[in-house]
């Protein structure tokens, strides 16, 4: 079988299920590329977020845009490409797809009690304990039709997590 080139994984998932912590370990294993999607986020976001508010459709649309943008330059670039972006919603994960041929998620599934225990155990992120049940509720788990979305289990040790996230990406790119 012939290697593929230039693949993009959106890690996706409510904040505090563990996209940071996987995805900068598995790009540091993979000597993938890596970019965290709050990073392209506008200022108005940012702010809003940090007041405890959460983000609206309207507010999410240039930044779901950015990350499509960005998933299309680095798969012209690298051979394995990270994002982390919550991507909720079908919707979001349409328009980071868009005209992008080799984007693949991986949502790492875990129950609203382990991601708030998580959560209430962190420092210096601007999402909150108390907005997870907005991000539970907004949450649209992929479905079978979305071909291109692996499942993957959070409630085991985080080497575990990153291992299964590693194989997944492995088999895509056949790596």
């Amino acid at each position: 079988m012939t290697k593929k080139n230039k693949q993009v994984f959106v890690l996706m998932g409510v904040s505090g299920c563990g996209k940071s912590a996987v995805a900068k370990q598995v790009a540091y294993n993979l000597d993938a590329a890596f970019l965290d999607g709050d990073f392209l986020h506008p200022k108005a976001n940012i702010l809003k977020m940090r007041s405890g508010t959460p983000l609206n459709d309207e507010d999410r649309m240039p930044w779901l845009n950015l990350i499509s943008n960005a998933a299309f330059a680095m798969s012209n670039v690298n051979d394995v490409s990270i994002i982390i972006c919550s991507a909720l919603k079908r919707k979001y994960r349409d328009i980071i797809r868009g005209e992008n041929e080799n984007v693949h998620f991986i949502y790492l599934k875990g129950s609203f009690d382990v991601i708030a225990e998580r959560l209430a155990k962190r420092t210096g992120h601007y999402q909150k304990t108390g907005m997870l049940q907005s991000q539970f509720d907004t949450l649209e788990e992929p479905t079978a039709d979305e071909k291109d979305v692996y499942n993957i289990n959070i409630e085991q040790p985080l080497k575990d997590v990153v291992h299964d996230t590693e194989q997944v990406i492995r088999a895509t790119c056949h790596c």
